[in-house]
């Protein structure tokens, strides 16, 4: 069978029995589109080429650790290495501020856009997404409760109004809901800037 008849996790099974040159097929066969996306978000060529070199070295790392998991497309899960990668380095060069996790901090206080540059309305779009994602994940009531005051803009008394429960019960949701969220932060390694 010729290599570009096998599917990314072929390539991938035959590369970790010890066949690099499998890993080489994998990078050509992805390597325009990735290239092109991080050349595009950043726009120098050089650097274009340094974040695409450490997203292959963390795509070998994590292959090589067996911590990479087939939960749907290869080419996505590199993707998002990728845009991982970018984010990390507008956030070393310092065009974006850190937020750190504080228990005072609010996560959704970080979905402020500070400026229109392309490089912050892709990191602002990444929070939302990974925010949503976050939510997505939480019990029923801690979902509803995060959706009625953040994006239904209710109080606490209406939001207790309306779920038939005591205003504290409200509170407390919101509690563990944001609680639950930064726990599931630290778990995916997700850190929100702005």
């Amino acid at each position: 069978m010729f290599n570009h008849e096998l599917s990314d996790n072929d390539l991938i099974a035959k590369y970790l029995e010890g066949n690099h040159q499998m890993l080489e097929c994998l990078i050509s066969r992805h390597q325009k589109k990735i290239f092109t996306y991080i050349l595009v978000t950043v726009k120098d060529k050089a650097i274009a080429e340094d974040l695409f070199q450490d997203t292959f070295i963390k795509v070998i790392n994590t292959l090589r650790s067996g911590y990479y998991k087939e939960e749907g497309k290869f080419i996505n899960w590199v993707m998002r290495i990728a845009h991982n990668i970018v984010i990390d380095y507008f956030r070393k060069s310092k065009r974006i501020v850190t937020v750190e996790n504080r228990p005072d901090f609010d996560i959704f206080e970080t979905l402020k856009i500070q400026d229109d540059s392309a490089e912050s309305k892709l990191i602002t779009n990444q929070i939302h997404q990974d925010i949503r994602d976050l939510v997505e994940m939480l019990p029923e009531e801690q979902k509803e409760v995060i959706y009625l005051r953040h994006y239904s803009d209710l109080s606490f008394k209406e939001i207790a109004e309306q779920t038939n429960v005591s205003i504290n019960t409200a509170l407390g949701r919101m509690r563990y809901a944001l609680l639950n969220i930064r726990k599931l932060m630290k778990e995916k390694n997700i850190i929100l800037s702005t």
